[in-house]
Parts: C-alpha cells; sequence; structure tokens
C-alpha cells in the first residue's frame, strides 16, 4: 500500500466523551472532521481554519431544540453533486422522553466555513432516532435509524427517512419522508442508507438500504445481505416506497465476537479490553458509478475464530437491477485484531479499507489495507499501511470503542482517499486522539478533462418568460471541442412546463465553458414552483467533478382564479311577499385559469353585516370564468314575515 500523502492530528476529546464517533469528509479544499460533540475544519495541509467547535454551534441563532441541545452521534458528508457540506446530529433535549430530533445543516457556498442553511426535524415522538447514518442521493439526503421506545429504551425497528435535498440546497422549507419499519419486520435493524461519490447515478434510482444477518441469530437461513430500495415521489410523497428486500447469500461468517460484549479486542499493556460492535454494518455504504457498472462497497467486523476479530467486506454491483456480491473477502492476515472498518472505491474502481488494529502485543494504532481494480477477487492484494502506531490504550471499563470511522475520496481526483480513525498515545481511560490522513494508487492518475455544472442563472420564471442558465466548466486543454451529456430530472416537466432539453450540450473549441438556458413555458395551469435539475453523465472523454448537478428553480406566475361579487343590485324597498329583482356581477378579477363552478347565495340583512341570524334568498350557480364578468337577473320572493 501506498504510504500517506497527508498525516496530521485531527480533534481530541475536548468535550470528555467516550466514545468518540470519529467521522469526517474531504471536499475540493477542505477536511471537516465531527468527533462526537466538536468539529473542526481543516485545509488540505492540515492547518486548523475553524474549531474545534461544539456541534450545535452550527445552529447558534437558529433558536429551537438544535440550537441549544449538543448530543453528538454526528454524520459530516461531502455532497459531490453540489459541491455543498452536509452536517448532522441528533438532539435528546427530554431524553429518555420525546420528541426525538435530528438537525441538519448544508452549506450555502462550497466554503465549509461559511454560512449554513439551517433545518430541525422531528423524526418520531415516542422513538429515539439512534446511531443515525445518512447518505447524499440526487433526490434526497437519506438517513437510516435504529429505533428504541421512549422511557423503556427497548429495541423498536429500522427507520429510514429521505429530506427534501433540492429545497435544502436552496434553504426553503423542506419535507421529510419517513417509514417506520417495526411493522413490516421487527427484526429489520442496522442499516445503511447509500451514499454517492464521484458521478450520479442513472436518473430515478431508487436509494439502497442494506443490512445483514447472521444465520446464528435463527432469523435467517444462511448468512446474508438484504437490500431495501427507497423510493421517494416529492410531487406525491404519499406514493414514496420502500421495497424489498432483495435477498443475497453470503460467504459464511460469524459476527458473534465475545457474546457482542463491549469488553472484547485486547490491547497492549492491560487487560482491559474494548468493544468490536460486530452487530451491525460499518459506515458508509458507498456507492460509486463508474459507468460501466455500479458498484456499492461496505463492511462489518466478524470473528474470524477463537474470538479474533477481522473484517468482511463485500462489493455489490447493479444495486438498482439484479443485484450481485461481484465479490468479498475477510480481512485478517495475522494475530492482530481488524475492526471498526470504512471502506471506498475510488474512481478507477480500485479499493481502500481503513481500521482500527490492536492485541496483546500491539497498541491501538491506525491502519489501512487495498486492492487494485484488477488483483484477484475477494483479497486486498496490496497489504496495508500504517498510518500512526498508538503507544497507549484504554483503560475505561465500559469498552466502548468507535463506534465508526471514515473513509472518503477526494471529489476533485476521485483518487486520493482520506481517512479518520481514533489512537492512544498514552494509557488512558478516554484521553484518545484521532488522526487524520491521505493516500493514492498511483495507477488512478488520469491526464482528462475535469467537467464540473453549475446553475449560473438559478431561477427561471414564466413570466416574461425568463430563461435560467446552467454553465458547464471544463479543466485543461481547449484546443478541440469537447461534447458533454447530461441527465435531467426534477418536479417540472419537459415540453409542458419547460423546452425539453436535448442532454448534450458542446464546449467549443477556444472556450472552457458552454451553457445551458431553461427556456419556461407560460402554460396556464395553477401550479407551484418547481425544478429542473441537471446531472453529468460518465464519459470515456472526461471525467466528472465537483459540483457534477446543480439545479434551477422554475417561478410559476400562476395565481389561483380572485371570485369577487363585483356589483349587486337591488329595490330600495319592498312588501312582504312581493316579488323583487336582484342583480348581480361576479367577475374573477385575477389570476389564471377558471375559477371552477361556484355558488353565489344571497341573505337578507337589516343592518349591511352578514350576521348568523340573516335570512337566506336563495342561490346562484356561477359557471366557471376566466377572465371576464357574468351577470344574471335573480328573481326572488320577499319572505312575508319580513319587510324592509
Amino acid at each position: 500500500m501506498p504510504s500517506s500523502s497527508r498525516n496530521f492530528e485531527g480533534t481530541g476529546n475536548v468535550n470528555g466523551v467516550l466514545p468518540p464517533d470519529p467521522n469526517g469528509a474531504v471536499g475540493p479544499n477542505h477536511y471537516v472532521q465531527w468527533v462526537n460533540l466538536s468539529f473542526a475544519i481543516y485545509n488540505k495541509s492540515g492547518t486548523l481554519l475553524y474549531g474545534p467547535a461544539d456541534g450545535n454551534t452550527l445552529w447558534s441563532g437558529f433558536g429551537g431544540i438544535c440550537g441549544q441541545s449538543n448530543d453528538g452521534d454526528p454524520i459530516v458528508l461531502h455532497d459531490d453533486l453540489a459541491d455543498r457540506w452536509f452536517m448532522s446530529q441528533l438532539a435528546v433535549p427530554y431524553f429518555p422522553f420525546g420528541p426525538f430530533y435530528q438537525c441538519i445543516a448544508v452549506s450555502q457556498t462550497a466554503d465549509p466555513t461559511g454560512a449554513y442553511y439551517r433545518y430541525e426535524f422531528v423524526i418520531s415522538n415516542t422513538k429515539l432516532n439512534d446511531y443515525p447514518k445518512f447518505g447524499v442521493w440526487p433526490d434526497g439526503y437519506y438517513l437510516a435509524v435504529n429505533q428504541f421506545n421512549e422511557i423503556t429504551l427497548s429495541f423498536s425497528g429500522q427507520g429510514a427517512v429521505a429530506f427534501e435535498r433540492d429545497k435544502m440546497l436552496a434553504g426553503l422549507p423542506a419535507r421529510m419522508v419517513y417509514f417506520d419499519l417495526f411493522s413490516v419486520d421487527p427484526n429489520l435493524g442496522g442499516m445503511l442508507p447509500s451514499h454517492a461519490d464521484g458521478p450520479a447515478p442513472p436518473p430515478s434510482s431508487p436509494n439502497t438500504f442494506v443490512l445483514f444477518d447472521d444465520d446464528a441469530w435463527g432469523y435467517a437461513p444462511q448468512d446474508r445481505l438484504q437490500l431495501w430500495r427507497f423510493h421517494v415521489d416529492w410531487s406525491n410523497p404519499s406514493a414514496s416506497a420502500f421495497s424489498g428486500p432483495t435477498i443475497l447469500p453470503t460467504s459464511p461468517f460469524d459476527s458473534n465476537l465475545c457474546g457482542y460484549a463491549a469488553n472484547c479486542i485486547p490491547q497492549r499493556g492491560t487487560n482491559r479490553k474494548v468493544d468490536a460492535i460486530s452487530d451491525r454494518l460499518l459506515y458508509r455504504l458507498q456507492y460509486r458509478n463508474l459507468g460501466s457498472h455500479e458498484s456499492l462497497v461496505v463492511n462489518h467486523t466478524v470473528d474470524v475464530g477463537g474470538d479474533h476479530a477481522g473484517i468482511r467486506w463485500y462489493e455489490i454491483r447493479n444495486p438498482a437491477g439484479t443485484p450481485v456480491i461481484q465479490q468479498q473477502g475477510t480481512y485478517a492476515p495475522d494475530a492482530d485484531h481488524r475492526w471498526m472498518g470504512s471502506i471506498a472505491m475510488d474512481g478507477a474502481g480500485n479499493m481502500a479499507l481503513g481500521f482500527s488494529v490492536s492485541s496483546a502485543s500491539t497498541f491501538p494504532s491506525i491502519r489501512y489495507a487495498g486492492r487494485l481494480a484488477g488483483d484477484p477477487a475477494g483479497t486486498m492484494a496490496q497489504g496495508e499501511t500504517e498510518l500512526i502506531a498508538g503507544s497507549g490504550y484504554q483503560t475505561d471499563t465500559n469498552g466502548r470503542w468507535g463506534d465508526y470511522s471514515a473513509m472518503s475520496v477526494d471529489p476533485t481526483d476521485h483518487c486520493t482517499f482520506w481517512y479518520t480513525q481514533e489512537y492512544y498515545s498514552t494509557a488512558s481511560s478516554s484521553d484518545w486522539k484521532t488522526r487524520v490522513g491521505s493516500f493514492s494508487f498511483p495507477s488512478c492518475a488520469t491526464n482528462l478533462p475535469s467537467v464540473t455544472i453549475t446553475a449560473t442563472s438559478p431561477q427561471a420564471t414564466e413570466a416574461g418568460p425568463t430563461s435560467g442558465t446552467f454553465t458547464v466548466n471544463r479543466t485543461g486543454s481547449t484546443a478541440s471541442d469537447l461534447t458533454v451529456t447530461y441527465a435531467i430530472r426534477g418536479t417540472a416537466t419537459p415540453g409542458s412546463d419547460y423546452s425539453a432539453l436535448p442532454g448534450t450540450v458542446t464546449i467549443p473549441a477556444g472556450s472552457a465553458t458552454a451553457t445551458i438556458a431553461v427556456t419556461p413555458i407560460d402554460d396556464p395551469l395553477v401550479e407551484s414552483d418547481e425544478t429542473v435539475s441537471a446531472t453529468l453523465n460518465l464519459s470515456p472523454t472526461y471525467t466528472v467533478g465537483t459540483p457534477s448537478g446543480a439545479t434551477v428553480f422554475m417561478i410559476n406566475d400562476d395565481f389561483p382564479a380572485d371570485l369577487a361579487i363585483s356589483a349587486l343590485t337591488a329595490p330600495a324597498t319592498a312588501g312582504a311577499g312581493a316579488t323583487i329583482v336582484v342583480t348581480d356581477t361576479t367577475k374573477n378579477q385575477g389570476g389564471v385559469g377558471t375559477g371552477g363552478p361556484t355558488t353565489t347565495r344571497f341573505y337578507l340583512s337589516t343592518n349591511g353585516v352578514l350576521d348568523a341570524g340573516d335570512v337566506a334568498l336563495g342561490d346562484r350557480a356561477v359557471p366557471d370564468l376566466e377572465h371576464f364578468s357574468s351577470s344574471c337577473r335573480q328573481l326572488r320572493t320577499w319572505p312575508a314575515r319580513l319587510s324592509c
């Protein structure tokens, strides 16, 4: 394995907590790390730019629960499709009582030190949203949670949530779609949602959630993976679906390390042991679109014999079609224990697996292993390298370690892996440290131009109409034309809401940019504002950089019909039982489209104000009205008991 190109100290235990939940992500210019209750922002040289700061600092001035509670279980992701930063933690202000919250912040620009759009969602009033794990997908930010009943904290099944990504990227009010899967199968738990690194998946691809089953649990007849598909429908949220499972039998494994006890993995210098967390998949479930195929990669900790921890890993192909386990392997090359892994694939199909390593003769340390795309299937044939050797151990009796780590891939080259994990430099109950490092396989380098897309005019309006604009940019030589293909999605309908787009654009020789106009069609329908999103497709003639997707908002000028009685005449006096003539004019005085059939009702009022005791004289049916008036003479018989 190649040695690290960057290797620097991350955030330590500034909040006095255990375990650290080390988590981080890389963007074009920054590395953002969130460790339990605090986050920090670095440049790629490892220079600290901001923090460490409490996680709820992101919601400072926002108000509500998220600005007050700082409860951790954090996730930080780089949204490669939009070149934005996604930050989230849970909030449990009334623990063990509900309601239970998820706090989400989305950067307003590509700069993680800048402003954020902040959101606060109630996930459940009665179920704790524990161990929240997110994935970025074109149509949403997807979340998996392990649910526990309030008060008793008994397990209450798997939760799956989608958040309205397009609206959150624009700072607009956003919705969520939530599935409580306990009634589907109370045994479901430990799922991960897929997270897209690099180019977007094909349009309309559902987000894949995955979990594993150990046959020893008595639930499944064999060791296996379950794949579920979450399709969210923002135009009709009630039509969203969480469907499955697709069952993929695996090679046999044993997930039972030390009876799942927290004190399991030995450490050098002490008889204290730490937690293997071998009952679930470990973050992330990474998705990679390689053009010729799509892959998911994921890992979990297993017992390779005699409570000896190793790492089982998988590559799943064709997740949106007929998925298959393309390859799988168990990494345990010697007597040391390896656990708490995180795996990712680069743009060339190579993989890297980061993990903790420890034994009675090895202090807890951080290492990584890997494989090239052409290596024998199921092997980490490139060996392993140490990111940092530990020189201490954890003495706390509860044994908590992890609960997760993070391997991510640089969106600027799709080649450089970045990993963060915990270790100890001295013997301590909880004075853990974290490390951040990067490395790449030399064979991943490419000389192809990198192509990105942005919404340079992010609003298109029917009034006018005024077009929105996508701009496609390329790096490198401009000596020749470069044709770029893209896919269109969104809530707006091509051909009726806007002029259909061809799906290709050519950057001419001598230029580094080309534009795509989104031209609205000013239709007569009454509609809410809609979206047009473009994502770049893969090609052998260029690489897809960050951002690889952008959204134009369609601002409609459709106002509902505004019906009013614009004129009313009646006799000044009338006797009891007399026939009178009342003439009214009902007008559509604004808006687009017809008002639909309506009814005008006439009342007798003695004071010019409609009161509860006023007498209804009769009704008149009013037809559809579109920008014109309708008059009708009404003959009414005056009630014998009334006079005016």
